[in-house]
């Protein structure tokens, strides 16, 4: 019998970001699909299972679509095979009723997986796409508001008008609502000069860090050090995680997980069947982690990806056993830093669960703000060091050496080569950008990007420091 040659093509939901589905298309040798950075990954694996949609744009089910012998190409078997300049299109409608009894069996089961919503694909499927308010799906840890709370100074009318002058404030307003920004704000040298929300949303509502959550991790992994719960960033994972061994850890550095050039066969893709979404949706973190395995020894190359992250959290949550790691941030950091309201640290699982570092912690933009202010000043608090100043050099100097990438340091973001700003940034356009030098910090917030991809955000961000630290200002 012969067969037609499908492969598949990215397609995004027209009002939403995130979350990808597919249509069947004809003749390209391997799947891709958009990351959150609408950076392209490529995904290849013998036996693709296809998201398929009814008129209404709703999931209908899945389609088993099985590999030829031919490498790179994702078949289905029962139809003819087409060559030569003349490749027809198929998309999902047309085949859902030519499927093979199998394929319908699994578009029942699945069905009903949605219906019962318990397991990770049934999460996956209905809630399509992750947003700034999943913190209210998944269990969580409560971080407790300060018992004495910091604030940051409101401007007198005069450092206001001399700043954003009125029509300038009207500028960004409709620049930062036009493009699915919830909040923005903009502080020098503890004076709030710009603090605005929009969409709704005000300055006592809860967003999602997503992977600004990586770079408040390390802050904590540089706490632990000074307090001895870790010795170094050079000791080996396996020193407390030892069920690595069997999958090849034992010369994996903490410091390589930091750095993210450990290695790890970890894609960072939202690719539906592949890892990262079950990392996000999935109850059981830890039996996920000791599964994993090497794709190449560390300390070769960056790569981006959260499984590096999560194993950092796995290390440093059995580092402070019986402590979790929500309690050790309420005591490092929450409470010193004198957060003005609760937050929250989702959790895999109820009631021992393990936090799920690289992406969920949920707070409000000023607390978000005070984690700069933080490493603003070296991380030292109105007088009391929290975490080392080394740690924080560390975490914010350009290191190349190991693999290392410029752009990457200790789970913060360089936004340029000349080492002078750093930032915690998050998918879909969390941004907290530290500018040492002027004395600056913004906080931007965001159901999406909007219109702008990741470097026009860096760069606009930038834009507004140079605004802000003119002389005549």
């Amino acid at each position: 019998m012969s067969s037609t040659e499908y492969t598949i093509r990215p397609y995004k939901h027209s009002d939403e970001t995130g979350w990808v589905r597919c249509r069947v298309v004809a003749f390209l040798d391997s799947a891709y699909f958009d990351d959150v950075a609408q950076e392209k990954t490529r995904y290849s694996n013998p036996a693709i299972e296809l998201v398929t949609e009814d008129a209404n744009g709703s999931i209908a089910g899945f389609i088993d679509i099985e590999c030829q012998e031919t490498p790179g190409t994702v078949c289905s078997p029962e139809m003819p095979k087409a060559h030569g300049p003349e490749r027809p299109r198929a998309r999902s409608p047309e085949l859902t009723s030519e499927l093979p009894s199998r394929a319908r069996l699994v578009i029942a089961v699945c069905l009903v997986i949605i219906l019962i919503g318990g397991c990770t694909c049934g999460k996956m499927l209905r809630h399509r796409t992750s947003g700034i308010e999943d913190y209210g799906i998944f269990p969580y840890r409560e971080l407790k508001a300060s018992e004495t709370p910091f604030r940051f100074t409101e401007p007198d009318s005069l450092t206001l008008d001399n700043t954003f002058p009125a029509y300038r404030r009207a500028q960004l307003d409709e620049l930062l609502e036009e493009n699915d920004t919830i909040a923005f704000l903009v502080i020098r040298r503890d004076t709030l000069l710009f603090e605005n929300y929009y969409l709704d949303h005000s300055d006592s509502m809860l967003s999602l860090s997503f992977s600004m959550a990586k770079s408040f991790l390390s802050i904590l992994v540089g706490c632990a050090i000074d307090d001895g719960h870790i010795d170094s960033v050079n000791q080996p994972v396996t020193d407390y995680v030892p069920e690595l061994k069997a999958n090849g850890f034992d010369e994996v550095m903490l410091e390589h997980l930091l750095q993210m050039t450990s290695g790890m066969d970890y894609t960072e893709s939202d690719n539906p069947f592949g890892i990262h979404p079950r990392f996000y949706y999935g109850d059981n973190l830890e039996e996920m982690l000791l599964e994993m395995g090497l794709r190449h020894s560390p300390g070769k190359y960056f790569e981006y990806k959260s499984g590096d992250n999560q194993l950092l959290g796995l290390i440093l949550s059995r580092a402070l056993s019986p402590m979790t790691i929500t309690e050790y941030m309420q005591t490092r950091i929450w409470e010193p830093l004198g957060m003005e309201y609760d937050g929250m640290w989702s959790i895999d699982h109820e009631p021992d669960g393990l936090e799920k570092t690289f992406c969920c912690l949920a707070a409000r933009a000023r607390d978000y703000a005070k984690l700069g202010r933080l490493y603003l000043n070296g991380g030292n608090w109105n007088g009391e060091q929290i975490v080392s100043r080394e740690w924080v050099r560390k975490s914010t100097k350009l290191d190349i050496s190991d693999g290392s990438s410029w752009e990457y340091q200790y789970q913060w973001w360089m936004p340029d080569a000349y080492g002078n700003d750093f930032m915690a940034a998050g998918h879909p356009g969390q941004y907290v950008y530290i500018s040492p030098k002027h004395k600056v910090i913004i906080v931007r917030l965001g159901k999406s990007g909007g219109n702008l991809k990741n470097d026009d955000w860096k760069d606009f961000i930038a834009s507004i420091v140079a605004e802000v630290r003119r002389p005549s200002r």
